[in-house]
């Protein structure tokens, strides 16, 4: 098996090299930890971008939308979609407004896609995200209804090319603004807090 994600010119990483990864293992990671992605793709010459739940099972990645949807003909008609999976995890803050960043970890595929007619191969894919969320939860839930699954297009996504990209670590400072009285350092991502 292929260790790393297939990666042409559109999927190889081209500023900041060294923060790339082409890795199978570091990118299905952070899909399996965010089951999070957003789907963009291009439909009657207007572009979208949708965030949806996208998990994996092997190599495979798979997400489900209402039958007939204009994603699901897309992908039947041969089309493909491009994913994005981005998580921040801490800000960096500099002695210099140039040097704030961000510690992250991103990945962003290119995938081709078929819809899963077989009920076994239904039951199995969405069985590995529930279970996921809780061991064994699929056994407990009650499974979908004839009328659910008619509803329900499930797409799996072939991965075509792909890279991710994470920084971690501190700030990179110029040697001069090092004496400048202000503090330096890593802070973590809040969760954002509604006014009320």
């Amino acid at each position: 098996m292929e260790q790393q994600l297939a990666h042409g010119q559109r999927a190889t990483v081209k500023r900041a090299r060294q923060r790339a990864t082409y890795e199978k293992a570091a990118i299905y990671r952070l899909i399996d930890d965010l089951k999070l992605g957003h789907i963009g793709f291009t439909w009657e010459d207007q572009l979208h971008v949708i965030p949806m739940t996208v998990w994996r099972v092997d190599d495979a990645l798979y997400f489900h939308t209402i039958n007939k949807s204009r994603l699901q003909r897309l992908l039947e008609a041969g089309g493909e979609v491009c994913i994005s999976f981005a998580e921040c995890q801490e800000w960096v803050l500099a002695k210099s407004a140039y040097h704030h960043s961000a510690n992250y970890r991103s990945a962003v595929v290119y995938c081709r896609g078929r819809r899963v007619i077989d009920p076994q191969d239904f039951d199995r894919a969405f069985s590995v995200c529930i279970n996921q969320f809780e061991a064994g939860r699929w056994d407990k839930v009650r499974p979908p209804s004839d009328q659910e699954r008619k509803a329900t297009a499930l797409i799996e996504l072939e991965i075509v090319e792909g890279a991710g990209k994470s920084r971690s670590g501190g700030p990179n400072e110029e040697p001069e603004d090092m004496s400048l009285p202000v503090w330096h350092g890593t802070v973590p991502v809040c969760p954002y807090h509604s006014e009320t």
